[in-house]
This record gives C-alpha cells, sequence and structure tokens, in this order.
C-alpha cells in the first residue's frame, strides 16, 4: 500500500463514536475510506472477527488504519485527538495546554457520562441480539440524566460549547451520544428541561457536515414506538455509508 492511500475507519455510522469521527473528518473534508464493521459480530466484516482482532484486540469500532505505515489506533477519543494533532486542527483541539486540557478534561469524564445515554436509551433499541440486566439500564439512566444536569447547570451555563466559546472535540463526543436521542432522530428523550442542552444541540446542527455525518441515523427516523428490525438498522448504515463514499469520492 501506498503511504498516499486514505486512512481506513472501520465502524458504522450508526456507531456514536465512529459517527463522531465521521464528522470530523468530513468536516475537514479528509479523504477516508469507511469499511463497514459489525460491532460484536465474529462474522467476516464483525468486530470480534480474528483477523479483526489482530488489529485491534479490544474487539471495538473505530479503529483507524493508516495503509501506508500499518499504524493502528482505536478508541474514538484517541482517535480524534490523534487526528487533530497530526493534520494541525487545533481550532477544535487547541495548541495552548490550558485550552486542550479542557477540552481532556470533559473527554476524560464522557465515558461514565454522556456516553450513558447510548446504553440507556439507543441499545436497548437497537441491540436486541444483546441482553441489558434491568439494574445496569436504571443506573445508566440516573448517569445520563445527572450528566446533563452538570452540563445543563455547569458546562453551558455560561458558555456556548463543553470547552468555551468555540466548537471543539469535546461538543462532537458528546452530541453524537446525546443529540442522537432527540425528535429530529430517533426520539428518545425529553429535552424540554434542559435549555441550555437544546441550544447546544441546536448550535451544532449548523457545525459543517452535521447533516451528512447524520445521515444514517436521520434515515433511521424516530424509533420511540416501534424498536427498529435488523432490515432497517443495515438499510440506515447502507444509508450513511453511501452518503459517506459520494462525499469522499468527490474530495
Amino acid at each position: 500500500m501506498s503511504p498516499d492511500d486514505p486512512i481506513i475507519l472501520y465502524g458504522t455510522p450508526l456507531s456514536q463514536p465512529v459517527r463522531a469521527v465521521i464528522w470530523l473528518l468530513l468536516n475537514k473534508r479528509k479523504v477516508f475510506k469507511l469499511v463497514l464493521t459489525n460491532p460484536g459480530s465474529r462474522g467476516d466484516r464483525g468486530s470480534r472477527n480474528a483477523d479483526f482482532l489482530t488489529k485491534n484486540p479490544g474487539g471495538t469500532i473505530p479503529l483507524l488504519e493508516e495503509p501506508g505505515s500499518g499504524f493502528v489506533l482505536a478508541e474514538a477519543h484517541a482517535i480524534l485527538a490523534y487526528l487533530c494533532q497530526k493534520y494541525h486542527w487545533f481550532d477544535l483541539y487547541p495548541n495552548d495546554h490550558r485550552s486542550r486540557a479542557k477540552v481532556d478534561w470533559y473527554l476524560h469524564s464522557h465515558h461514565r457520562g454522556a456516553r450513558d445515554a447510548s446504553l440507556a436509551f439507543f441499545a436497548t433499541n437497537v441491540r436486541k441480539d444483546l441482553t441489558f440486566p434491568k439494574d445496569v439500564v436504571t443506573m445508566s439512566k440516573a448517569v445520563f440524566n445527572r450528566h446533563l444536569k452538570a452540563m445543563e447547570d455547569g458546562w453551558l451555563k455560561n458558555s456556548n460549547y463543553l470547552a468555551g466559546d468555540h466548537v471543539s472535540l469535546a461538543d462532537l463526543a458528546a452530541y453524537v451520544d446525546i443529540a442522537q436521542l432527540k425528535p429530529k432522530f430517533t426520539n428518545l428523550y425529553d429535552f424540554d428541561p434542559f435549555p441550555n442542552v437544546s441550544r447546544w444541540m441546536q448550535s451544532l446542527e449548523q457545525f459543517g457536515m452535521h447533516d451528512e455525518a447524520h445521515a444514517g441515523l436521520a434515515h433511521l427516523g424516530d424509533i420511540s414506538q416501534n424498536s427498529p428490525d435488523k432490515q432497517a438498522i443495515k438499510a440506515a448504515n447502507k444509508y450513511g455509508y453511501n452518503v459517506i463514499k459520494g462525499i469522499n469520492s468527490n474530495l
């Protein structure tokens, strides 16, 4: 493979952390190849396939691969930070130590906060192949509600975005988990009690390539009354994939 070959991203458009990386790459007009990879599957295109596990022993998505060097990197936040440092996208991941530390502050808190939205609400409606204990779901809902209150009364009370007055990686990472629940997408959560969070989400809809990065999620649509079947999920991922492929082919 040539060093000039596009970077490869393994994952699916409906995956929240994958979508954060997709959004960053599309926004920065960075050509990449998306390889659809089913989370938790041992099949040929699964994240638990033996070949995939040689690249990422954790068996998770997203996974970034640079064909020229063979360099691979997992975990969305690590990938986001790496890309910004490599390509000097310091508008989203500041070069100033204190400003970057504020972004990192939020990113390090994300997995026991906004991330729980995906387990408590999204995964329980979409991943019917998995069993989630009732007490785990209850705890995740409580963690997410507490996190939203912290955003409402803290992070976003006197600030436009999570790490200041400009969009950063913190916002991209949080948005993909939180905003997927709003009426525009899956309609699984009432955000009326959180006006600052609602204002923040509305503002991020204007951030470049929002609609394109979330095309698959929009295609899935409202699932508040009926959980989607496998075909609907597959169709949504395929739709998002084709949107992304079309953009990359024109860059």
